[in-house]
């Protein structure tokens, strides 16, 4: 049996059949209602398709690279073509790595352990907490928030052209996102990577919110990295991916030492061991790899670009279309933007309700109308913060989670949608926050553990 075969032909419908679909989930006010999962930003809802991929594959379940059984070494073949079609999905380069890892942030870190010895990074305030935070070890200049595309073009050719001039020609790196896991606002990745590159910089992709919404190209964009997570890109959660130039990965040691990333270990006489780490990919894979979330991964790929992603992005415009245009028929809703109400978006809207705690809002939308989204700073805290600025929302009946007793209560609500999301999901959010403002709550509720919850 090949690995071509283990997948039976399927037939691309859209939305998209996604796990979760028919769930149906219980109301305060009585009764149940299909569940709205429009939390696709925090993870979207694995694909019935990369689910039934992974079930095929389950009975040939190996451990890879060193087993001389049938089930090992097909494993091994999965695992190998899994990194071949993410290569291939992304338009690497031909001497670009894969790294599997098990998330965004473990990419991250994981490049920012092998970024060269004296080496600056820039990165702008907005970022998530997984690009903002890795880079402990380096000297880092975090770049204000930029209003325009234009204006993050033009901080960042400043923050490079006026580099400390004895470390001018050390090396440097830009780390920025292609779109917003707050505002879902597109970045000028391609203008961004010709400035840094203009300097001598070299620039990695966070694409976790990009890549499930519009195709990601290394070579078009011309970035160096890119850093995504499988349970963004409707796969199971525990897998991710760094993918791009070979030679810092390479030079570094290992982001973990054991068996895997090691090609010889011999012992010394006097006691110790010498280790001979391997070139590929596997010198940052160490330890049995996550096989399944490898090629669940690779089967979220696959079906993406089957479905085509020109399909795909226009269907979701007329989502953001209907959701943009239902917020602002309520003039207590304010959407949150950098660029302009008007910028070019993935499926990701924030916003704040005129005498709402969002914490509060969020919660009615659950529990009386079945709809999930999420609130609060969405690990991007500064970002968050500068939008809201310093105008606190009205307490409400709960409280933020991340507010301090007596603390003004900053957050915000973030609802987010994609492939998976049936027209009835983002109208019915539309319905309902119309009548949560115009009429309020139907229900009680408090504060327990930090959470916002109806009162039984």
């Amino acid at each position: 049996m090949s690995v071509s075969t283990i997948a039976s032909d399927r037939s691309v419908c859209s939305p998209l059949p996604v796990l979760g679909r028919d769930v149906t989930v219980p109301l305060v006010t009585g009764g149940e209602v299909t569940y709205a999962a429009l939390d696709y930003a925090a993870s979207a809802p694995a694909l019935q398709r990369v689910w039934d991929d992974v079930a095929a594959y389950a009975p040939y379940y190996g451990s890879v690279h060193r087993g001389a059984g049938y089930l090992s070494q097909l494993s091994t073949d999965l695992f190998e073509n899994a990194r071949g079609t993410v290569a291939e999905f992304l338009d690497c380069r031909e001497d670009d790595q894969v790294v599997f890892t098990r998330s965004t942030t473990d990419s991250l870190n994981l490049l920012a352990s092998v970024v060269p010895a004296g080496c600056e990074v820039f990165v702008f305030e907005t970022e998530h907490h997984a690009s903002l935070l890795p880079w402990r070890d380096a000297q880092v200049t975090y770049l204000d928030a930029p209003s325009t595309p234009r204006q993050a073009v033009e901080t960042l050719e400043r923050a490079l052209a006026h580099r400390d001039p004895s470390r001018a020609s050390g090396p440097a790196l830009v780390c920025v996102t292609g779109a917003s896991n707050v505002t879902g606002e597109l970045w000028p990745v391609r203008e961004l990577a010709a400035t840094a590159h203009a300097h001598g910089a070299r620039i990695v992709l966070d694409a976790a919110q990009l890549a499930p919404h519009h195709p990601v190209s290394v070579r078009d964009l011309d970035v160096d990295w890119v850093a995504f997570s499988g349970h963004k890109l409707y796969a199971p959660f525990g897998a991710g991916v760094l993918a791009g130039r070979a030679d810092w990965l390479r030079d570094a040691e290992p982001y973990l030492a054991g068996g895997g990333a090691s090609r010889k270990v011999t012992r010394r006489t006097d006691g110790g061991v010498d280790v001979e780490w391997h070139e590929s990919a596997a010198r940052h894979e160490a330890g049995s790899p996550n096989v399944i979330g490898a090629y669940a991964i690779a089967s979220a790929c696959k079906a993406l670009t089957e479905a085509g992603f020109d399909t795909l992005v226009a269907r979701e415009r007329h989502l953001i279309r209907t959701v943009g245009e239902g917020l602002a028929e309520v003039p207590e809703v304010k959407v949150l933007s950098l660029f302009g109400d008007d910028s070019p978006r993935v499926g990701v809207i924030s916003f704040v309700v005129e005498g709402w705690n969002s914490s509060h809002f969020a919660a009615a939308l659950s529990a009386e109308y079945g709809i999930g989204v999420r609130d609060g700073l969405f690990c991007a805290h500064p970002l968050v913060r500068t939008l809201l600025g310093s105008d606190p929302q009205t307490q409400g009946e709960c409280g933020a989670p991340e507010a301090a007793p007596g603390e003004k209560s900053l957050n915000a609500i973030r609802v987010s949608f994609g492939a998976g999301t049936p027209d009835e999901h983002v109208e019915r959010f539309v319905r309902a926050v119309k009548e949560l403002v115009s009429e309020g709550a139907k229900w009680n509720y408090r504060t327990e553990g930090g959470r916002c919850v109806p009162t039984v």
